[in-house]
């Protein structure tokens, strides 16, 4: 399908003939934006070279916009977390200044690990769900899950060959980076954390992992019931990794406690 070409087109007949371009290019935000857009650069005496920019650039603004929102949702967090609303007084434990560079996404970029140890209203669920935010709006396919279901997941589902069980983890050596939450609260069965190290083996030093856990790492043996397998899945997560321990003191329990005493106003 053309559409016709004539010079000295009317007002209306041009913005249909922009209206049926668009349709066929797949551009939405130009027809949305572009009768501000014209009123602006008629306004502002813009050029036409100036006038097709400031189109165009909207229409990649927008498309990054939908693709940032598609990726987080995809990463599948429970609720929306972000840095500018963690409150880093509250927690003294926790370094600004290495979050803000965790949020650059350079140990993305060369496949570290990242490892939050502390209590339940530390931030240990806050940091990663946020860092997580801040990757997929750069660009990175972020996947986020709980250790259990996660675990659950590789037991449960058939074997891409079903000669070789093994290969079920490499599903999870495609998103990156890849983040565990409550890695610690609940035990594994040995055919779980044997197939979670799989997980981890496959990505190391080439995807990031990042997990967030209850228990100081000499506590795993709770989870991973065969010490040289729990030593071996501590140390694929502390090689040149990131170790952020945010403490055991919830601020978040402190913040309740503090608002329920608080005067009543009348």
């Amino acid at each position: 399908m053309s559409i016709p070409r004539q010079r000295g087109l009317t007002e209306q007949a041009a913005t249909a003939a922009i209206d049926q371009a668009r349709r066929m290019l797949r551009l939405p935000t130009i027809r949305s934006q572009f009768p501000e857009l014209a009123e602006t650069a008629g306004r502002e005496q813009m050029s036409y070279l100036g006038f097709l920019s400031e189109l165009l650039l909207a229409e990649c603004d927008d498309r990054a916009r939908r693709r940032s929102e598609r990726r987080i949702k995809a990463a599948g967090f429970p609720r929306d977390k972000f840095l500018r609303k963690f409150d880093f007084d509250a927690n003294p434990n926790i370094d600004p200044a290495m979050v803000h560079t965790l949020a650059t996404c350079e140990w993305i970029k060369k496949g570290l690990p990242l490892c939050l140890i502390g209590d339940s209203g530390t931030g240990k669920s806050h940091l990663p769900i946020a860092l997580g935010t801040e990757a997929a709006m750069a660009g990175h396919r972020f996947k986020y899950g709980l250790a259990t279901n996660l675990v659950n997941e590789l037991v449960s589902k058939p074997p891409i060959e079903a000669t070789d069980q093994d290969h079920r983890p490499l599903r999870y050596g495609r998103v990156d980076p890849l983040c565990i939450d409550e890695l610690g609260y609940m035990e594994l069965n040995r055919r779980g954390a044997e197939l979670l190290f799989q997980v981890l083996t496959e990505r190391e030093n080439k995807n990031s992992v990042a997990i967030a856990s209850n228990e100081s790492f000499s506590g795993w043996t709770k989870t991973f019931t065969d010490p040289r397998l729990c030593t071996a899945t501590v140390d694929r997560l502390t090689s040149n990794g990131t170790i952020i321990e945010t403490g055991t003191d919830s601020y978040r329990l402190a913040t309740t406690r503090a608002r329920a005493e608080e005067p009543a106003t009348s």
